[in-house]
């Protein structure tokens, strides 16, 4: 899971047409350049409709080198308080192994702590929680073992 990039407010834009500010983008390129390096082959990329999410999906995966086939947008993303999304990650076909969703808080903050095996305070903006589940379904997750805690600030 990764949440969205640090969003502007300067812009009179509704919600979902916020962008990503100028801290966003820099972070967004820090976790780009730092999962390169941590993390295995990627079977789906979903992301959220949303302005700020789409364009940090796009920084990001610039650097992961990843087909643009496998990434797709999922409008029940953009869910804050984490029902529709975790729908969305049970209803992924069994033939994903590895899946990679862009979206928004509180949700993933919620999901983290429910699904994943570390207490997590906050998810911050640029974020990146990995779960690993023991499973072969993903109707069937449950607690699993987060193996990644990627914030900005700890590569600032």
């Amino acid at each position: 899971m990764i949440r969205h990039a640090k969003s502007s407010w300067e812009f009179d834009v509704s919600d979902d047409k916020r962008p990503l500010n100028s801290k966003g983008l820099k972070d967004a390129e820090l976790i780009g350049k730092e999962l390169k390096t941590l993390i295995k082959p990627i079977d789906k990329i979903l992301c959220s409709p949303a302005e700020r999410a789409y364009s940090t999906a796009k920084i990001i995966l610039k650097h992961l080198n990843v087909s643009d086939d496998i990434f797709s947008l999922e409008p029940d993303l953009y869910d804050f308080s984490g029902g529709q999304v975790v729908e969305v990650i049970q209803n992924c076909g069994d033939e994903i192994d590895t899946l990679m969703i862009f979206g928004h808080n509180h949700a993933f903050t919620s999901i983290a702590n429910l699904f994943g095996s570390e207490e997590i305070d906050n998810v911050p903006t640029a974020g990146v929680v990995a779960i690993e589940f023991d499973v072969k379904s993903w109707k069937n997750i449950n607690v699993g073992k987060t193996l990644i805690k990627l914030y900005p600030k700890s590569l600032r």
